[in-house]
């Protein structure tokens, strides 16, 4: 039990990176009912295209801006344009096994063009510890966990507390009304995209230094937030952030005090038990539909 302080933050530091991604779940059902079942390999491409960006001799910070740019505009605008779109009309079901294609299809990409071999990324984070509590904890995680936290509340203040964040959420809860007293529901839904895009950029620049650039990584991730995001609840950002801070304590606790061999399977175990005792997730509303 002494290191458990050392777990927990750890765990709350992994865990706010799955929220990060959990929030771009959200994000995307509630404005254009769009699962993405590619969301891991968008966080996994980012560090590769800023690694790219390094290897023509650019410093970290702008390969940084060049990685979240290019993932704006492909995980973002083109993602929505080239796949979305065309496919959402045909209903949820062809559009979620389209970006499963899609997963698959950038995993192959980066493993042909780039490599198998895992690649070492540097953090913006110094590396070190800090002492708290009598204990070492290391800097990295807590700066994961700021950085993470900032842009969680960064995300939640332009939602509630900005007309734009207004206009999003008019445009999620009933686009033919919030059409009606002039808010443009397209654009609304496309920054959307965007937001998502940015968002799984900063979680690929905070997780991958601590598990390098692989071009696999992206399936225990997208797994691990889709898991956080329906254990917090599908329809509240809210409850997507508390779902991957617990599925990021859980799972830390669970490799250092069950077995590192079964430690996917707690994740999955409080999933199923959401799922049968409480579907709507911790903080989501239940939600009625007439068929």
């Amino acid at each position: 039990m002494s290191n458990l302080l050392d777990l927990i933050v750890a765990g709350l530091a992994t865990g706010a990176i799955y929220a990060l991604v959990a929030v771009g779940f959200t994000l995307l059902w509630q404005t254009s009912q769009t699962i993405n079942f590619a969301q891991g390999e968008f966080v996994m491409l980012p560090a590769f295209l800023m690694l790219a960006v390094m290897h023509l001799g650019a410093p970290f910070w702008l390969a940084v801006l060049v990685g979240i740019a290019l993932s704006a505009l492909l995980l973002g605008l083109a993602f929505k344009m080239l796949l979305v779109d065309p496919m959402l009309r045909h209903g949820v079901l062809p559009l979620a096994i389209a970006t499963m294609a899609l997963a698959i299809g950038i995993k192959e990409v980066v493993k042909q063009f780039f490599s198998a071999e895992a690649s070492p990324f540097p953090s913006i984070v110094p590396v070190g510890d800090v002492s708290i509590l009598g204990r070492a904890i290391s800097l990295q995680s807590l700066g994961v966990l700021a950085v993470a936290i900032l842009a969680v509340v960064g995300l939640t203040t332009l939602l509630n507390r900005t007309s734009l964040g207004h206009q999003m959420q008019a445009a999620a809860q009933n686009p033919t009304v919030a059409r009606i007293i002039g808010v443009p529901v397209e654009r609304m839904i496309l920054l959307t995209f965007l937001i998502n895009a940015v968002l799984v950029a900063l979680a690929s620049v905070l997780i991958t230094p601590i598990y390098l650039a692989k071009f696999s990584s992206g399936e225990v991730l997208g797994q691990a937030a889709f898991i956080a995001a329906i254990v917090g609840g599908f329809n509240q950002v809210r409850g997507a952030i508390a779902g991957g801070l617990l599925i990021g304590v859980v799972d830390n606790l669970a490799a250092a005090y069950v077995s590192t061999q079964y430690r996917a399977a707690v994740p999955m175990l409080l999933l199923i038990l959401m799922i049968l005792f409480r579907p709507q997730g911790l903080l989501g509303r239940a939600e009625e539909r007439t068929v």
